[in-house]
């Protein structure tokens, strides 16, 4: 054998494409090219992101705690929530809560239809200050509850608290007919009642804020239309029934279509997003510390103080002034809620665009300026002749439209202002700690404009309707002041 080496002689190597060690293990050692070597690949703009996902993404910049999901259209907020914005359960759960507003909210809105007829037939020996106690017990309990049935709601989900409520409210309206006495209609409508819708009320506005995001003023606003559907639907109901088939008949009938709202309500109402971990049921008064949302409370306070006047008292302000029939102050408030449909949807419609602060400052301007302007003339004119009562007949319908698609806001809006200020896990809690106080103004104010009636020379409603107005303005103001220590005083979406 030859000891001569065979095979051909390396060439020299080139060092044009030098290696880079990523990483080393003892019994391996792999590299690739350098950065700088290697030929850059071109991307390509595809269309699902240029066109629709852009355009989202545009629509959404003023919302500095959401992010697009590109692929199903869902949101992502800051603490890493994600919401569907959408979708077949999302909508089924709107649906339940309108449902289950029209109900609750339905009955908050007829309130002046019942303090009526009341104070003309079983109560008529009664003062309207006195009478008005059954009506501010039953609104103060629908928001006073909040104080417990946020916080469950948080923790455990809507469920029990509708059924609940459902059973209650109406059992109330079943129970209502064969009431004689004061205390009866205190005791069945003011408490039984004000429970059931307190526990239908809160959870059905706290289960939009766990679907939406972008769009929850939207959201809440077609769920708070609900209650104005109902709002329209009772007066003209019992304008019929009452009549008809009497007192007790009319309201087992109204309870009958509760039956069937409720039903619904308790189906489709539905949570989605977990509890965190290791939280109470007990609200937290040390939210307070934060100036924006002590303001905000301050200004619903006095939000609430004014929006139940008109809905308590246009009926028998029309029905006492002389220019307008008994049957015609019932299709008053109807007129009212039909517009405070529209005015609880739209508003949330424009709020996810223009900023929900935004909407409400509007909301509420629009308030003080049509009660200082149709109400208060229609007010202080007295039907001396045909001319002056159909003046007073139109002053007081187009008060009844605006001021309804104006105040339609007062609730649909005032849950999402305050969700702006707090994180969605924890949203149940701060509701519920802002209408624990709020919930006091309901108590107070439908008996104190009740005593300002009394106080009133020959029974005038001017005074109740300055008081209306002053209330607004001052909360208009204040609602102004949180949007100021929250985002500044810059013209931005918030």
């Amino acid at each position: 054998m030859s000891g001569e080496r065979k095979g051909s002689t390396p060439g020299p190597i080139s060092d044009n494409h030098q290696l880079e060690s990523v990483n080393s293990y003892p019994a391996a050692d792999f590299t690739i090219p350098s950065a700088d070597t290697l030929p850059k690949c071109r991307s390509a703009r595809t269309r699902s992101v240029d066109a629709p996902v852009q355009e989202k993404l545009k629509q959404n910049e003023g919302h500095p705690a959401a992010s697009l999901d590109e692929e199903n259209q869902s949101v992502t907020s800051e603490d890493e929530v994600t919401y569907p914005e959408g979708g077949w359960e999302a909508w089924l759960c709107i649906l339940g809560s309108f449902m289950g507003l029209v109900a609750a909210l339905g009955m908050m809105n007829s309130v002046g239809v019942f303090h009526s007829y009341l104070a003309e037939h079983q109560l008529q020996g009664y003062s309207e200050s006195t009478i008005s106690w059954i009506f501010s017990m039953y609104i103060f309990l629908s928001f006073f509850c909040g104080l417990q049935i946020g916080p469950i709601f948080d923790a455990h989900g809507p469920r029990l608290l509708v059924l609940a409520g459902s059973v209650l409210l109406c059992l109330s309206m079943f129970l209502l007919g064969i009431c004689t006495q004061y205390w009866h209609f205190f005791l069945v409508f003011g408490v039984l009642g004000g429970l059931g819708t307190s526990l239908i009320f809160t959870p059905a506005f706290a289960a939009a804020s766990h679907f939406f995001l972008v769009k929850r003023g939207n959201a809440t606003g077609i769920a708070a239309a609900g209650g104005s559907l109902g709002g329209v639907i009772f007066p003209l109901a019992l304008q019929q029934l009452f009549p008809k088939v009497g007192f007790e008949w009319a309201t087992r009938i109204i309870a009958f279509i509760d039956v069937f709202c409720c039903i619904i309500a308790c189906l489709l109402i539905k949570s989605r997003l977990p509890p965190k971990p290791g939280q109470s049921v007990l609200p937290d008064f040390r939210i307070f510390r934060d100036k924006s949302y002590f303001l905000l409370t301050i200004a619903i306070f006095l939000m609430e103080w004014a929006l139940f006047v008109p809905i308590t008292y246009l009926t028998t302000f029309a029905s006492s002034s002389g220019a307008m029939t008994e049957a015609f102050s019932y299709q008053l408030i109807a007129i009212f809620n039909a517009g405070s449909c529209l005015g609880r949807w739209v508003p949330g419609l424009l709020a996810d665009k223009l900023g929900r602060f935004n909407c409400m400052i509007g909301a509420l301007a629009i308030c003080g300026a049509t009660s200082l302007t149709f109400w208060l003339p229609a007010a202080i004119l007295t039907p001396a002749t045909s001319d002056t009562a159909s003046t007073i007949k139109v002053l007081s319908i187009v008060y009844a439209v605006i001021f309804g698609f104006a105040s339609g806001s007062n609730i649909s809006l005032t849950p999402v202002c305050v969700g702006q200020l707090c994180d969605t896990s924890q949203y149940g809690r701060y509701y519920a700690t802002c209408y624990t106080v709020v919930s006091f103004s309901t108590l107070t104010g439908i008996p104190i404009a009740g005593s300002i009636l009394g106080q009133t020379p020959g029974g005038a409603y001017w005074g109740v309707v300055i008081w209306t107005i002053i209330c607004y303005v001052i909360s208009s103001g204040l609602f102004m002041w949180s949007r100021g220590m929250h985002v500044g005083w810059k013209l931005v979406k918030f």
